[in-house]
């Protein structure tokens, strides 16, 4: 019976999931191009916010704790652990107040509506993971703009998502060039739980009934830890110390 609900709810879900797309690639559009950048990121915020609601569509609950606020004024480098694509969602809508930009690969900057617009106008590094000396300029230029602008800048340093939700080995470059371009911003680690689950048996259908949890932990100042290596080590361990032991790795 949980099998038939599961099928008849991922039906629900993904028709849902296409319409809130659809919906709000046109009111950025509309938002862009009348009240400008500020009145799209607003739009892109209820993006997130509606794709988090789709989730009860699956009975699955989504709960957001902030364990310490990081400061504004202040650049951020967001790290966190990768298990789904809702991910995104949870962390912007968790951040919202520091305009997230995050490092993504270059294929999601089009053809998807609303995601992709708002990639290439929030000013995501769109990285070819075939190119690296093109990663790094992607993630330079986003260094430099959070430096400037005092955001947020998202990555995933295990570079893709973890299915069965066990953390990966943490890759630094990419926190390292941004931390060079912006050298007085703090890591915030982000731990996310239970996000894999939903698509433990593929994309259809979606596993159903369970919660997903986005944790906000304590930033860390870079420059206090001892250096980039020093302090990625330290939002990987306080990740991995967040999730389940049967997940930590």
């Amino acid at each position: 019976m949980k099998r038939i609900s599961a099928w008849i709810l991922s039906a629900f879900y993904w028709l849902a999931w296409g319409l809130c797309l659809g919906f709000f690639h046109v009111l950025q559009v509309v938002a862009l191009h009348t009240r400008g950048e500020s009145a799209r990121r607003h739009v892109a915020d209820a993006l997130n916010r509606s794709l988090l609601l789709c989730l009860r569509l699956l009975g699955i609950r989504t709960h957001l704790h902030i364990q310490a606020l990081p400061p504004t004024g202040r650049p951020l480098i967001v790290v966190a652990n990768h298990q789904n694509q809702i991910d995104i969602s949870g962390i912007s809508w968790l951040l919202r107040r520091h305009a997230p930009a995050f490092v993504a690969k270059q294929e999601l900057g089009h053809g998807l509506p609303s995601v992709s617009y708002n990639l290439r106008h929030s000013g995501a590094a769109l990285i070819d993971r075939a190119d690296a000396r093109q990663s790094l300029r992607e993630i330079a230029r986003l260094g430099r703009m959070i430096a400037e602008e005092k955001r947020a800048a998202v990555i995933f340093p295990e570079g893709t998502r973890a299915r069965d939700g066990k953390i990966k080995p943490f890759a630094s470059a990419g926190v390292k060039t941004l931390l060079k371009y912006a050298p007085d911003a703090l890591i915030v680690p982000v731990c996310i739980d239970g996000a894999w689950k939903m698509n433990a048996d593929g994309m259809f259908p979606l596993h159903i009934g369970h919660d997903i949890h986005w944790t906000l932990l304590p930033a860390i100042d870079p420059l206090q830890a001892g250096g980039a290596e020093a302090a990625l080590a330290m939002a990987e361990t306080a990740i991995a110390r967040a999730l389940p032991t049967t997940c930590a790795g």
